[in-house]
């Protein structure tokens, strides 16, 4: 079943109008066929309205609405992914895989031991793309939502920003104890914001740790082998999905 995401203005009454790049999609890459049935959401209310292809037009194509599943594919809980910035194109795959592990925002960051350097014309290109990416993984795992990826913020910006949040978690490698790490994942509740910060290849400095030790992030371990920029945040996001589900 292909799922695609409109705006909730396209759903009236019992039609679904598609438009957009979706058309050339589904006319032209998937050839489907008036009749076909498939999966729309609006990326607000988290239900899937499931219709039938009615009609194909030039730059539309009108569906009619043929029910409405309402119960929840996404996490009880908003995830926040604070992401140093890696080099290459990792955060592609991060991005891809943390909206497949149910993540809310990614929040790109750019702290001193990042290797990239964006300025601001290159990293509006950059969150158009990531953003992109996070909306085509959305559809392939069918979530509810598209996930948002922020304009790239520094530590103290991004430490500012998850100061309302209710769990804020940083993986630390010279942090210990696993029993501390499972307590703090499986005190988590419905309901509650949590904000993990994962550092770039390097991982963040002592200034940093201690910048966001300050403002009340818990630092935990994940084990005792230091993992990859891309493997911490998967590591953290899996324990979550795996705890609420």
């Amino acid at each position: 079943m292909y799922q695609f995401f409109v705006e909730p203005s396209q759903i009236q009454d019992k039609k679904v109008i598609i438009t957009g790049s979706d058309v050339n999609h589904i006319k032209n890459v998937l050839r489907l066929k008036a009749g076909e049935e498939i999966a729309v959401r609006n990326g607000v209310d988290g239900k899937e309205y499931r219709c039938g292809i009615e009609e194909f037009a030039q730059d539309q194509i009108i569906c009619s609405l043929r029910f409405i599943r309402e119960e929840g594919v996404e996490l009880p809980s908003k995830i926040y992914l604070f992401q140093g910035i890696p080099k290459a194109d990792k955060m592609e795959l991060i991005i891809q895989k943390a909206v497949e592990l149910g993540v809310f925002e990614v929040i790109p960051v750019a702290v001193k031991r990042c290797v990239v350097k964006l300025d601001e014309r290159k990293a509006r290109a950059k969150v158009s793309r990531w953003q992109g990416i996070a909306e085509a993984a959305a559809k392939q795992c069918k979530r509810g939502i598209i996930p948002v990826v922020r304009e790239p913020m520094t530590m103290k910006e991004a430490v500012s920003y998850a100061g309302e949040m209710d769990v804020k978690l940083i993986p630390y490698e010279l942090a210990e104890d696993m029993s501390h790490t499972k307590k703090m994942i499986e005190a988590v509740r419905p309901g509650q914001s949590v904000a993990v910060f994962i550092g770039p290849e390097g991982g963040f400095e002592e200034s940093e740790v201690a910048e966001a030790l300050a403002a009340g992030i818990e630092p935990v371990t994940l084990g005792k082998r230091i993992l990859r920029t891309e493997t911490a945040g998967f590591t953290v996001l899996s324990w979550l999905m795996y705890h609420f589900e």
